[in-house]
This record gives structure tokens, C-alpha cells and sequence, in this order.
């Protein structure tokens, strides 16, 4: 079958998918569980061909409420945040409906934005911003909704909203937790002197870390501010210095555009001491299965072996490389 349709690459991968089509008609499944099963395919292949042209351009997701009202200085945060970016060769991700999704895609202009839609009975209706098909995907479940907001991103902008944006904000948090997602820059942006977001802050730590139910410096992964231009830097400026890791076992790899000098890595490894589980900071070799991939081989590294749970060290980290005087 894969040869009669010409298929040349990743045919073992396909190969997969076949084999779980053909297996779930052996396995007697239930009509409904076959529709979830062949929606969310048709949904997630939709959704990669619409990205794919864009795949070299920096992406960066704004979540937030579809109740927000055109004119609200929330609305108009979003506006100027996405504005800010798309100047900057960024393109805006939205749930593509109204309010702070069409804020967002009104600021980034019809050429640098993107909508992933949802079916709602109610509410929703796909933003003029993003409206045409070659600009707007539609899907019938959040969960592969979610995925295609969360997975094309380098960064992401949540301004306050209700139980979708907490979802929304909650699965970037677990994301980076678990470590199912690599170091991604997440701003929590209010409107000036709001409270949403900081009240949001003080019920994670008091409550959250306070039970010992997630590390303390589980949010030192986010910034939570009400400065449009802060929330820019911290989407921009993440990837100053920083470009990408890699695990080989229980070494995390490091990628970076400039070489940190010898005293730079010095100061590194007197900082953040705490973050290794044993020995420290160090120079890497590009590894021979980063050649072969073309994962990065150019660039520089740096290399250790980080203890568990000291995600909001390795956080700290990246921002130390990103202003160490040798990053562009």
C-alpha cells in the first residue's frame, strides 16, 4: 500500500499509523471511538500542512479570553504585544475567535498570523483577522486544538481569561514541569496595576508550593507583568543567546549562538552549582548523531548533568547565558 502510493519518506512511521488503523478495526472498536480516533488525524494533518510553510518563522501563541471587548486595555494589550512581535519577524498564534484572539491577530495583520479555531455551539466565530482557509484551520476537540497552539510555538502570551485560558496556561505549566516540552519563555500579561495574574502568582506559591505539591521555583519559569514592552523582551529576548538542548541519557546539551569565555563559564558554574547533580558547567563537542541529524551541528555548547526537578534553575540558566556579555 505504502509503495502503490509513492510514499518514499518516513515510510516506517507510516507504516505505524497504518498498522494502528488496521489494528483498531481488528480490536472490534466501538463507531464512536473510531470517529475521535479519525477526526483527530484528519484534524492534526489539516493542522500540519497549514504550519508547514512556515516552520523556519519564530511562532508565538497569545491566549487569552474571547470575552474581552474591542477598546479594553486587555484588548489592547494584545494588540500592541502582537504588534510589537510580527515587527519583529514573529508571527501570532491564535485560538482565532474573538476578543483578546482577535486583538492579537488584528495587531500581527493578516500576513503574520495563523487561527486554530474550535466548534463551540456558542460564542466562538472565527476572527475576521483569520478567517481565510489558507490562514485558519477549524477543529472539533481541544485536545488536538491545544496541541497544534502549544506545539508550533517558541513562545506564549496569556493575558487573563476564563476556564479555557487557565487550561490553556495550566498545560504550559505541566508541559514544562514534566519536561514534556523544552524551555519555552511563558508571560503572564495583565492589564496596568491588574491583579489577575498576581493573584494567580500568590495562589501557586501559597497554595501550590506551599502544600508541597510542586517545587517553589516551579513559576520561576514565568513572568507575570503588566508591561507590554517586558512581555515582548521576555518572548524576544529568550532566544538571545539560547537556541535549543538536547538529552543524551542524563546530560542535557546545550546549544548556544556565541561561546561563553572562560571566565563567563567560570561564573556560570559558580552560580549555578546547585543545578548539577554532579560535576558541572562544561564545554561540549558536537555529538556524532547531532552530525548525522543536522541537529545544530554548527553551533557551540555547553554541557551537564542537571539533578531532577531544578527546572526553574535550568530557566535561570538560560537567562544567565542570554546576558552574558559574549551573546549577541
Amino acid at each position: 500500500m505504502i509503495a502503490d502510493t509513492g510514499i518514499t519518506a518516513q515510510r516506517s512511521l507510516i507504516r505505524r499509523i497504518l498498522t494502528a488503523g488496521i489494528g483498531l478495526g481488528q480490536d472490534d472498536t466501538s463507531r464512536l471511538n473510531l470517529k475521535i480516533t479519525a477526526a483527530a488525524v484528519e484534524e492534526m494533518r489539516t493542522a500540519f500542512r497549514l504550519f508547514a510553510p512556515y516552520v523556519d518563522t519564530p511562532k508565538v501563541t497569545i491566549f487569552g479570553s474571547a470575552r474581552t471587548r474591542v477598546g479594553d486595555p486587555l484588548w489592547l494589550a494584545a494588540e500592541a504585544a502582537a504588534r510589537g512581535l510580527a515587527e519583529q519577524g514573529w508571527m501570532v498564534v491564535t485560538g482565532a475567535g474573538p476578543g483578546i484572539m482577535e486583538a492579537a491577530a488584528t495587531g500581527a495583520g493578516p500576513d503574520r498570523s495563523l487561527g486554530v479555531s474550535i466548534s463551540l455551539p456558542f460564542e466562538e466565530r472565527p476572527s475576521a483577522a483569520t478567517a481565510t482557509d489558507d490562514r485558519r484551520v477549524a477543529m472539533k476537540y481541544f485536545f488536538t486544538r491545544k496541541l497544534m497552539l502549544v506545539k508550533e510555538s517558541r513562545g506564549f502570551i496569556c493575558l487573563p481569561g476564563g476556564f479555557g485560558t487557565m487550561d490553556e496556561t495550566f498545560e504550559l505549566l505541566t508541559l514544562q514541569q514534566t519536561g514534556k516540552m523544552v524551555p519555552m519563555p511563558i508571560v503572564l500579561l495583565d492589564r496596568v496595576g491588574g491583579t489577575f495574574w498576581r493573584g494567580f502568582a500568590s495562589f501557586v506559591t501559597e497554595e501550590l508550593a506551599g502544600s508541597g505539591l510542586i517545587s517553589v521555583n516551579d513559576l520561576d519559569r514565568v513572568l507575570v507583568t503588566d508591561s507590554v514592552d517586558a512581555a515582548i523582551e521576555a518572548i524576544a529576548g529568550f532566544w538571545r543567546n539560547y537556541d535549543s538542548l538536547r538529552w543524551f541519557d542524563d546530560e542535557l546539551v546545550m546549544r548556544l549562538r556565541a561561546a561563553p569565555s572562560d571566565a563567563e563559564l567560570a561564573d556560570l558554574n559558580d552560580r549555578f552549582s546547585g543545578l548539577c547533580l554532579r560535576g558541572g558547567i562544561e564545554r561540549a563537542e558536537t555529538r556524532p548523531a547531532e552530525v548525522a541529524e543536522g541537529d545544530r551541528p554548527d553551533l557551540p555548547r555547553i554541557a551537564l548533568t542537571p539533578r531532577q526537578r531544578g527546572v526553574g534553575d535550568l530557566y535561570r540558566l538560560i537567562r544567565a547565558v542570554n546576558e552574558l556579555p559574549s551573546a549577541p
